[in-house]
């Protein structure tokens, strides 16, 4: 199985400092429990859901050609509120992307966490809620981190 994750600096790992990111540690855990599986990390720091939006295809198609059983994992969205882009526009984005990929392949989109900025994390909430009901709309599966994340005092 061969496995996009696609995103933002979150997907990338930045700031682990073992390099791993929740996408490396996820990996190792499935290859630990005998799951075959090729991971492509394609989380590039500072993407918004616009430039998710202009170059999702074109990395899937690459690695995921017909034929393959492939799966794509998409989580975006913090800089999104961070750059103060409107949620209607981070939205109508999201659903044009996770629309467009449920066509060709099996989703998951991983919900934005927190961060340390409150003025963000308000925006985060918000898009985070959004994103779910997106997701249960177009009948993809959603992992909400937001509030679990929030709630953990660790």
């Amino acid at each position: 199985m061969r496995l996009c994750f696609i995103g933002d600096s979150f997907v990338n790992g930045v700031g682990d400092p073992d390099g791993l990111g929740w996408v490396g540690r996820v990996c190792a855990a499935a290859r630990h429990r005998g799951r075959d599986i090729t991971a492509y990390n394609l989380g590039i720091r500072g993407d918004s859901s616009a430039d998710i939006a202009s170059r999702w295809r074109d990395e899937a198609v690459r690695r995921l050609p017909a034929g393959v059983d492939g799966r794509l994992v998409f989580s975006f969205g913090v800089n999104d509120c961070v750059q103060g882009l409107p949620l209607a526009d981070s939205l109508h984005r999201s659903a044009e992307i996770l629309s467009q990929a449920r066509a060709g392949w099996p989703v998951l989109m991983i919900g934005p966490p927190p961060i340390d900025d409150d003025t963000a994390n308000a925006a985060i909430a918000v898009l985070s809620t959004a994103l779910d009901r997106l997701c249960r709309d177009l009948g993809i599966a959603y992992l909400p981190l937001f509030a679990p994340l929030s709630a953990d005092e660790s």
